[in-house]
């Protein structure tokens, strides 16, 4: 039987774009203050995560994700009715793929020796709405077969816990440091580089790695490369030699 390679894709900030949000903020709030919006409720969501993991307390990611968005309209002296809430809470389920993501899926579907998840924090509904809503994604193989979509919500706890990557790699049948977490956010190819798997951080504005825990703890990404498409060609790369 031949060896596939496994590659676990993180959802938010990787394969979708949260900022693709401040479209639907935009017609609730003006322009001016959409990307500002979007850029503080994706900042409050991630902040809520770390802080329920350090507090060792857990809510969805549904019910974090809806509560940061409260904090970044509040924080602005703004209201948002009930029925504009949902509306968000239903475009968070719609957020646009990056440009490169199609070319990455089509690279990984003409790989058999590729075994392919979706790796994260977001509820069960939540990522196979978001899939399912997804132009892109919605139309590859690469996580239409059953199990193809690994959350972390039976675990009751949130990345960059060691547990969510174990979690991960017992879901794939494998062992930890057969795993590759492909991720744009630094906490999360940290996080996975520290509990064991290997990881690529997608460096999309180009700064390099200047994550300063990774300095303190002495991990970094096994990689960095600028988009998923260079991300799943450097795996393929690695795993043939």
């Amino acid at each position: 039987m031949t060896s596939q390679t496994v590659i676990g894709f993180d959802l938010y900030g990787t394969l979708l774009s949260t900022e693709s949000i401040a479209e639907q903020l935009g017609e609730l709030f003006g322009q001016e203050l959409a990307k500002e919006l979007a850029t503080q409720w994706r900042r409050y969501q991630l902040e809520y995560t770390w802080r329920a993991n350090s507090m060792g307390t857990y809510q969805s990611f549904s019910r974090i994700t809806r509560a940061a968005l409260q904090h970044a309209v509040a924080e602005k002296g703004l209201t948002l009715s009930q029925a504009d809430t949902e509306k968000l809470m239903d475009a968070y389920n719609g957020l646009k793929t990056f440009p490169e993501i199609e070319s990455a899926l089509g690279l990984v579907n003409s790989e058999p020796s590729l075994n392919t998840y979706i790796f994260s924090n977001g509820t069960d509904e939540m990522v196979t709405t978001s899939v399912k809503t997804s132009p892109v994604l919605s139309k590859t193989n690469c996580f239409s077969q059953p199990g193809k979509l690994i959350t972390v919500d039976s675990l009751k706890t949130f990345k960059p816990d060691p547990r969510t990557y174990h979690h991960l790699a017992d879901e794939a049948g494998v062992k930890l440091d057969q795993v590759w977490v492909v991720s744009a956010n630094p906490f999360d190819a940290l996080g996975a580089r520290s509990a064991g798997a290997q990881s690529v951080w997608i460096d999309r504005v180009g700064n390099g790695w200047i994550d300063a825990l990774g300095t303190l703890i002495d991990v970094e990404p096994t990689v960095v490369v600028s988009g998923v498409d260079e991300a799943v060609a450097e795996i393929l790369r690695r795993s043939k030699k």
